[in-house]
């Protein structure tokens, strides 16, 4: 990156995913296509596109779906300088079935047992290829993978001089907790953070609540806590006891992957600007929609002039907002009365 640190750096597993040609059940799918996929990959490349110095740390394996996700990921202008490549553990891939992850008839087959981003540890990643960034983005999937990406997540989320503003989505993938232990080490980690993001559907399944104050109750330490409501949108929560509800706009739904990651995105740029925490959300809301009115989990994000003048309409034209396929590219958002 030229000799200047990133803005931020974004801390992961990255996997190659098949995506059906086809809706139905994984059986019946005659088809893939590849692409990529992994929580904290889609937020940097989101952040690149955005116009952020970002880089994307990880490890790969050794082989051609690494070379693979390396190229498509740097081709969003990532830096993957700092990725390890493994030449005793595979890449991960997956497949998944063309529906929302919330409904009984979504599939999903991971392919990561032993994968080369479960290697990492902190002995594998150096302190020193995150250092220097404005913002550190981890998640809990992270911490999931093993013991040894346990102890690398507790070692970047403990306090030292020169920390960088750490953010967690907390990103509760209940297939990849066995024990049963993610509900405190998830809670843990969390309060380590000092932005922390967290669905109101994963807070009820892992601290018995989904009503934003009472998590807030939960999580009181990091410095800004944002709750996320799916259709309804999202309220952040400060020190001071300062709480900002932004709805969500309504969007004619395509694909539901990715959108959190892309949310979470949005909300860091804004906060990369300095912009005030209904600026954020609301951009945050509209990267989200980007990703939601296509297929996959990536998806260009609107122009940052496009996506400004939508985030400073008035409470009354936010609440009209309609985002259908296309609106990033040409400007034509659709107003209900």
């Amino acid at each position: 990156m030229d000799g200047v640190g990133p803005d931020v750096v974004c801390l992961g597993e990255s996997m190659v995913t098949f995506l059906p040609s086809r809706p139905g059940r994984l059986a019946d799918v005659p088809s893939f296509t590849r692409a990529i996929g992994g929580a904290e990959s889609n937020v940097a490349c989101a952040l690149a596109a955005a116009g952020h110095r970002v880089r994307w740390v990880g490890r790969v394996g050794r082989d051609g779906f690494g070379d693979h996700l390396v190229d498509t990921i740097a081709a969003y202008g990532v830096d993957v300088g700092a990725v390890g490549r493994d030449p005793h553990r595979p890449t991960g891939v997956y497949f998944r079935t063309d529906g929302d992850r919330a409904t009984d008839a979504h599939e999903v087959v991971y392919y990561r047992a032993g994968s080369a981003a479960s290697a990492m540890s902190p002995a594998t990643v150096p302190y020193d290829s995150v250092a220097g960034a404005r913002i550190l983005h981890l998640t809990g999937i992270t911490a999931a993978l093993s013991a040894d990406c346990l102890a690398l997540v507790r070692d970047l989320t403990a306090p030292r001089p020169g920390r960088p503003l750490v953010s967690f989505d907390v990103n509760h993938r209940p297939g990849l907790w066995r024990d049963g232990g993610a509900p405190e080490v998830l809670l843990g980690l969390a309060r380590r953070a000092d932005v922390v993001f967290v669905g109101a559907d994963e807070a009820e399944g892992l601290w018995g609540t989904s009503d934003p104050d009472a998590i807030r109750a939960v999580l009181a330490e990091p410095a800004v806590l944002v709750v996320k409501r799916g259709g309804e949108g999202a309220v952040a929560f400060e020190r001071g006891d300062v709480v900002t509800p932004v709805p969500a706009p309504r969007v004619a739904l395509v694909s539901p992957v990715g959108a959190g990651d892309a949310f979470v995105a949005g909300f860091l740029s804004g906060t990369l600007r300095g912009l005030d925490m209904t600026a954020r959300l609301r951009h945050g809301h509209l990267a989200a929609a980007a990703v939601l009115t296509v297929p996959g989990d990536c998806a260009a994000p609107p122009r940052r002039e496009h996506a400004d003048r939508l985030a400073a309409l008035d409470d009354a034209a936010w609440g009209t907002l309609h985002l259908g396929p296309g609106w990033t590219g040409d400007d034509q958002e659709v107003r209900t009365p």
